[in-house]
């Protein structure tokens, strides 16, 4: 049964009148008489009762308009699904993202791709950068936002953000009161670091960063999570180098202060396989893409 016998019924059952339905579809009155009694004849039933002075819906024919209406409504919404989804306006995206990353611009990246396509489902998964990698060659995510260096030619990556490293001390910390502090004015202090092998990149930056100043930091802890190491500093268990972004988790009992004498910046990178982009990872893209160029924006004033 073709969709166009649906139009032609509902169009004659509507008016109850085979020449005005014909005006209305645009059609001789000949071919839609032989169209009705084809579908009559096709589906075993008689749609209508006809006299000469006039034409109406049997019993089937009442029942069938409205499941003929039902259908095509049908019909169109799946055409309405499938020209969306050809748009990626609806559909499935995973992303990974170390948990540093949720005090930067990913929310603001989420907010904004989640306004202009709300029917896309967004499933956010929070794993180490190492753990992001492995999910992208087993295809569990589809984009990671991770802290570098990502040293695997097959994923192609992007800068999305870059700041300083602060140094978050406890606010009974003898420096704490300062603007600035060197970071070789810290070498005697406990530092709390994060682990190298869940996190190579950052743990190597905080390293290079203490040899550059002239010595070799004393671990007295480690931990994963941002907001435990801010923990462990206010317990005064020890000192932490962090990216800047974390000093939006406050607490009164910490103080995070600029460094004088380092270079080194924190970055955050969007990874994702070189090949088999769908169409919601594109207009994911380009709102990452457009939040980036933004924050460059604001950097170069």
């Amino acid at each position: 049964m073709e969709l166009r016998s649906l139009h032609y019924f509902i169009a004659v059952a509507e008016t109850l009148h085979f020449s005005r339905a014909a005006e209305r579809l645009h059609i001789a009155q000949p071919p839609l008489s032989q169209q009705i009694q084809r579908l009559e004849k096709e589906m075993g039933v008689q749609l209508f009762e006809r006299t000469k002075r006039s034409v109406r819906l049997s019993a089937a024919g009442e029942v069938f308009l409205q499941e003929a209406y039902r259908t095509l409504a049908q019909a169109e919404q799946s055409i309405h699904a499938a020209r969306a989804a050809d748009r990626g306006e609806i559909g499935r995206l995973a992303l990974g993202f170390v948990g540093s990353s949720a005090y930067g611009m990913l929310p603001a990246m989420i907010q904004a791709f989640r306004e202009r396509f709300p029917q896309v489902e967004l499933i956010l998964r929070e794993w180490t950068t190492v753990e992001q990698v492995q999910a992208l060659h087993k295809e569990e995510i589809q984009i990671g936002f991770v802290r570098p260096p990502i040293l695997d030619a097959t994923l192609h990556h992007l800068t999305v953000q870059q700041e300083p490293f602060l140094v978050a001390v406890p606010v009974k910390h003898p420096l704490a009161t300062s603007s600035s502090v060197s970071l070789s004015a810290l070498a005697d202090d406990p530092f709390i670091f994060v682990p190298s092998k869940l996190a190579p990149g950052l743990s190597h930056q905080m390293m290079d960063m203490c040899l550059q100043a002239g010595f070799q930091p004393r671990i007295a802890q480690e931990a994963i999570q941002f907001h435990v190491i801010i923990s462990l500093v206010a317990a005064g268990l020890g000192i932490a180098l962090v990216p800047a972004c974390i000093r939006t988790f406050q607490r009164p009992d910490v103080v995070y202060l600029p460094l004088q004498d380092s270079t080194i910046q924190a970055e955050i990178q969007m990874v994702r396989q070189r090949a088999g982009h769908s169409v919601v990872m594109h207009n994911f893209l380009d709102v990452v893409k457009a939040h980036t160029t933004e924050a460059q924006n604001r950097l170069s004033f």
